[in-house]
């Protein structure tokens, strides 16, 4: 069953209430995305019939006002909750929670999120700190794995993020990741901050620095 038709757009059945009751059976004991080459392979339809069934589900779900809906995850389909139940699913899912992230880790896979693929001591050296134990949890986790080799002097391993991070981000790929630009101050408020850092000294010299800046342009 692992075997995925090569032309799976050979299949033209039409697609019936029979159809969608068994591609919602399949996601439903799917414990992972399942790929829409092999839904069309199982349904005996064409994968763009299948593209269009999801979407017609999870349309016909939101109009319904369900709590869930069919998403397309790492590269296939599968069932999960809605956007807006989130805060209710958050609560049931930190109810007793034990094993949750710590900061470093969070760091850490964000960097190797944005920036992958990278090597241990390019994360190192982004963090300031050694990130072996970190990487190793993570790694443990399923969240990120070795994805190459640098080819320069010693060939370091690469990582990369994983499937497993896309289905718990419910990402499609690392490209519906949301841009850094949102996270990052505008340059006037990082120059204000600065500023607010700086002693009365530090800011009477950067003050006639700028002066004798002026003077020479004039």
């Amino acid at each position: 069953m692992s075997q995925i038709d090569p032309t799976p757009e050979s299949h033209d059945r039409p697609v019936t209430t029979e159809t969608r009751a068994a591609l919602e059976a399949v996601l439903i004991a799917a414990d992972q995305p399942v790929d829409p080459n092999l839904l069309a392979q199982l349904l005996e339809i064409a994968t763009v019939s299948v593209e269009q069934l999801c979407r017609d589900l999870a349309a016909e779900y939101r109009r319904q006002g369900r709590g869930f809906t069919i998403a397309k995850v790492a590269g296939g389909y599968r069932y999960q909750t809605a956007a807006d139940q989130a805060a209710y699913v958050e609560r049931f899912v930190l109810e007793g929670q034990s094993a949750r992230l710590s900061a470093a880790a969070m760091e850490t896979l964000a960097i190797v999120a944005y920036k992958q693929p990278m090597s241990r001591a390019q994360i190192s050296a982004i963090r300031g700190v050694n990130v072996d134990g970190v990487l190793r949890s993570l790694e443990t986790r399923g969240y990120v794995g070795e994805v190459g080799r640098d080819p320069g002097p010693g060939q370091a391993v690469l990582y990369g993020t994983t499937d497993v991070f896309l289905e718990k981000l419910g990402l499609d790929s690392t490209d519906d990741l949301p841009p850094l630009g949102g996270f990052v101050p505008e340059g006037s408020i990082v120059e204000a901050l600065e500023r607010g850092l700086r002693t009365p000294d530090e800011q009477r010299a950067a003050r006639e620095a700028v002066t004798k800046g002026l003077e020479v342009e004039s």
